[in-house]
């Protein structure tokens, strides 16, 4: 969620610091500009210092975090540094926060400088193991949590690392090999079958080709983009939602938020050297194709039947390339997937994604004699600089408006996957929903909260509504959440509990507060408030819990705010002044019955197992690398899995429609008729949506009478 940044008396300090400073000659030879990488450090840990929600002292706790971010950020797979490296590296894991004090990047240069050399040593590695047949009858396993690994002892085990990790790639290679060859075999009785010992040199020749593509790329990159891991350590020490984006970054930041693209309509995020999915564009072709999740990994992109190409390592701004496209191409994404951890191939057609698909929209169903609507919510948007363009709460307005010309009987407002956006909107949209008074409470650091109030009397909808979410509901979807659910305007259904990002960032260029400096030295996302609910709870880490929990795939996961590390703590503020609306005669009644509807439903039982296999095959990080073993345990997982195949195949017997004002637009546009479609098509198999309309059906709204005797 981004505000505007109280900053004025934090610029003038630290213009008056930095109008002091001069900058030190460096004898590192590895850093392409030193003068560059020390004003950055001191104009960010002058900005954090005095602008940053929490006061973090630079101690040794926090130089031991940066300390082990920053060679995690480098070598998360423990491919390239041993413990001798470390014992040397240790020299400064409590001396980094007095070098940031003066402006010293040592340990930087040293952990890079050492990061070069080791790359240069990998690549004798692999071509060495690869030029030989791996034996896989020999009974050894491999560990793939690497955060549960020690670094090696010595070179000698660092090449074993790497041979254990070439061996799987391999085998995994040999055994979708196999499993093809079987599928062919059994269409053409005289397709010429290869031998294991064909399939196993193969397979060697692609991991070879891959690693050495993996390794051009990785040469290719430069100063600034260590460097950035290196700044990223650092700010990240103060919470997980301060982010330094370097000038290149910001630019794609910025071309995501506005504008049309050709590619698959899917936001990207490089963590360490993977490239993350991070959202997926509502309506976009990977939204549409369906297999494609927050979360997933993508480790290779292949054009169409062309060969892939491993994107490990690479570039976010060349993977982003490769990725993107004309429209009407096909693009092949192979994706370890956040879920189970399992490796798939996901074919999607390149289309146009354009930004009306993150705008509100809606649908009409009707159920026992009685029309309702679904209003989805993507997330909560704004244009700061054009104050006439259209945003979130304007747009909701008119969909109300649009939706009660119907006769709608009650309202489903669908907030999963939204990850917030505009707070002034998330207010102005609740305040649509009751008569007025607050809505969340904000605070910066050091200073007592502020009310924000809906002041307008005016109720745009009075009647029954529903607020659906899931885990992913995140920051300004958790405010409108928890007013509805504190004013008791409405019930909160999905999830167990939301995301839990109960914080604020602002973006600031950095130039700002070094204006001598010509180069664009990027930007800083930074944390500067912490939200509350009107009953003076925090959301953040706990999120909003709902009145009905539906199980989930999510359930058992660790993807909350909670389970980041570094995450800020829960607390609470007083109270803020408010009167629920108690708006229902049945509320409890309601909650109730769909708990025990839950409860008695297989669907959603199997569900809840479902997630629970998930789990503890989430946790199961060990493989086998001998061959007939591994192709058991491949086995095994699949008749594991083969129970939960129909686990979401569901359909209802409604109709989901558009509503009467779109009609003529989706004559007019093939697109949005075919996105529309696409969108009734996966209403109608969502059984959420099934029970949220269960739900609303049965709601009843008190009389004055009743609403004066509470």
């Amino acid at each position: 969620m981004k505000t505007k940044f109280k900053f004025t008396s934090i610029f003038v300090a630290i213009f008056l610091l930095v109008a002091n400073f001069t900058t030190q000659a460096s004898s590192a030879k590895k850093s392409s500009d030193p003068e560059k990488d020390k004003v950055l450090i001191y104009v960010l840990k002058n900005i954090l210092t005095r602008g940053h929600f929490v006061i973090k002292e630079m101690n040794d706790d926090f130089s031991e975090q940066v300390y082990k971010d920053f060679i995690d950020g480098l070598d998360p797979s423990k491919r390239y540094f041993t413990q001798k490296d470390l014992k040397e590296f240790s020299m400064y894991k409590y001396e980094i926060d007095n070098q940031l004090l003066n402006d010293d990047v040592s340990f930087y240069n040293l952990v890079y400088g050492r990061f070069l050399e080791k790359i240069k040593d990998a690549k004798s590695y692999y071509t060495h193991i690869l030029a030989q047949p791996f034996n896989f009858k020999k009974n050894e396993n491999i560990d793939v949590d690497y955060d549960k690994i020690s670094f090696a002892k010595n070179e000698n085990e660092l090449i074993d690392y790497w041979r254990k990790q070439l061996k799987l790639n391999t085998l995994s290679r040999i055994q979708e090999k196999i499993e093809l060859q079987e599928k062919k075999t059994k269409k053409d009785k005289d397709f010429k079958k290869k031998s294991f010992y064909d399939f196993e040199k193969e397979a060697r020749a692609e991991v070879l080709k891959s690693m050495e593509e993996l390794y051009i790329r990785i040469e290719e990159l430069e100063n600034d983009d260590w460097f950035s891991t290196f700044l990223n350590s650092v700010v990240g020490a103060f919470d997980p939602h301060t982010t330094y984006m370097a000038p290149r970054i910001k630019e794609r930041f910025d071309q995501d938020m506005s504008g049309k693209l050709e590619g698959i309509g899917a936001r990207l995020q490089k963590k360490g050297i993977y490239t993350h999915v991070s959202e997926l564009v509502s309506g976009g072709p990977a939204w549409k194709q369906g297999d494609l999740e927050a979360g997933d990994i993508i480790l290779q992109v292949a054009q169409g039947d062309k060969e892939p190409l491993d994107i490990v390592g690479m570039r976010l701004d060349d993977a982003i390339k490769f990725i993107k496209g004309k429209k009407g191409t096909e693009v092949k994404l192979t994706v370890k997937k956040k879920v189970d951890g399992s490796t798939q191939i996901i074919s999607i057609i390149r289309d146009v994604v354009e930004l009306e698909e993150t705008f509100v929209k809606s649908s009409i169903v009707e159920k026992n004699g009685k029309k309702f609507g679904i209003i989805d919510l993507p997330k909560f948007y704004i244009d700061f600089d054009e104050k006439n363009y259209r945003d979130s709460a304007k747009d909701m307005e008119k969909e109300i408006e649009r939706l009660k010309q119907e006769g709608v009987a009650g309202l489903i407002v669908d907030l999963r996957n939204n990850g917030g956006g505009s707070l002034k909107t998330a207010i102005e949209i609740s305040g649509l929903f009751i008569d007025k008074g607050p809505i969340v409470q904000v605070k910066y650091r050091g200073e007592d909260p502020i009310i924000k109030k809906d002041i307008d009397p005016k109720m745009q909808w009075d009647g029954a509504l529903v607020v659906l979410v899931n885990e992913f509901s995140a920051s300004a979807s958790e405010i409108f959440a928890a007013a509805m659910q504190d004013y008791k305007r409405a019930i909160i259904i999905g999830g167990n509990q939301t995301y839990g990002k109960g914080t604020v960032q602002n973006i600031l260029p950095i130039n700002q507060f070094y204006p001598k400096y010509q180069e664009d030295l990027g930007y800083l996302k930074m944390t500067i408030q912490k939200f509350y609910r009107v009953n003076g709870g925090s959301t953040q880490r706990e999120g909003v819990y709902s009145d009905i929990a539906l199980p989930s795939r999510y359930s058992y996961m660790e993807l909350g705010e909670r389970d980041l590390k570094g995450a800020l703590k829960w607390d609470k503020v007083p109270q803020a002044n408010y009167t629920q609306t108690n708006s229902y005669s049945n509320f409890a009644d309601v909650v109730y019955r769909s708990k025990e509807r839950v409860a008695a439903d297989t669907k959603f039982k199997l569900v809840n197992d479902y997630a629970k296999w998930l789990k503890e095959n989430q946790e199961d990080t060990s493989y086998s690398l001998n061959y007939k073993k591994f192709l058991k345990e491949n086995k095994e997982k699949e008749k594991e899995i083969e129970k939960f195949k129909s686990v979401f195949d569901y359909k209802s017997n409604l109709t989901f429609m558009s509503p009467l004002y779109e009609l003529p637009l989706l004559k007019e546009n093939k697109d949005l008729a075919d996105k529309r479609l696409a969108w009734h098509k996966n209403l109608s198999k969502d059984m959420y949506i099934s029970e949220a309309l269960n739900v609303l059906s049965e709601l009843k709204l008190q009389t004055s009478s009743e609403i004066v005797k509470h």
